[in-house]
């Protein structure tokens, strides 16, 4: 597969790159694994240090709530060895009960870090960034965080992103600073006079014509 510059990044919008790679979970090939579900892709700097372990250990403990309720698979990624990654996932087992099931890839070659940016020259070249990547079931990215090497992420703000995402594409809505789920939500503006005048007299709630919420 021909590799992507470091300068090349995929963007919101973009089909997500396709790969192969060999993981903790036997080899996959990323469109495979992506097809029919909701995919987040997240990168971590290296195996065997305090913050990742943190990071790597809340996604752990949240894999079946993503699966079970959001149709959602997990898959992680750092530039270190199959080895390395296997006595991470034991040592971490071994210490702490949690045991990292999703597969991680071992991308020693920095094959797919390049293909989706997570290496960052000012932040190291030799390390992936604290990348996340939300890819839905068309395999169409929807959403991107990248956090540098020394804070960690927050998983409750990835599990909301991740149902307002669901949320507003089940149902055709936006939603508004905050938002929760069980919030109400924005629906789109009236593109015509006829639709002006429905909302108008409609029972939404009306900030005003442009800005109206409801309820699900």
């Amino acid at each position: 597969m021909e590799q992507t510059s470091i300068t090349s990044m995929p963007r919101i919008g973009d089909k997500a790159p396709d790969f192969e790679a060999n993981t903790t979970t036997g080899h996959l090939r990323f469109s495979e694994y992506n097809k029919g579900s909701w995919v987040i892709l997240f990168s971590h700097p290296a195996d065997f240090t305090p913050v990742c372990t943190t990071e790597l250990s809340g996604f752990a403990q949240e894999q079946e709530e993503f699966f079970a309720k959001h149709n959602t698979k997990l898959i992680g990624l750092s530039i270190d060895s199959i080895h390395s990654h296997i006595a991470w996932v034991q040592n971490v087992r071994e210490k702490t009960g949690v045991y990292f099931k999703f597969p991680i890839i071992a991308d020693i070659d920095m094959k797919v870090a390049k293909l989706y940016g997570m290496l960052q020259p000012g932040e190291s070249e030799t390390a992936a960034v604290r990348a996340v990547f939300i890819i839905d079931p068309e395999g169409i990215i929807r959403l991107i965080m990248y956090y540098p090497l020394n804070v960690g992420r927050n998983m409750e703000e990835i599990k909301r992103v991740l149902v307002a995402l669901q949320t507003a594409s089940e149902n055709q809505v936006s939603l508004p600073l905050n938002w929760q789920p069980g919030d109400k939500v924005i629906v789109p503006p009236p593109k015509n006079l006829e639709a002006l005048d429905e909302r108008v007299n409609s029972d939404l709630e009306m900030v005003d014509f442009y800005l109206a919420k409801k309820n699900l």
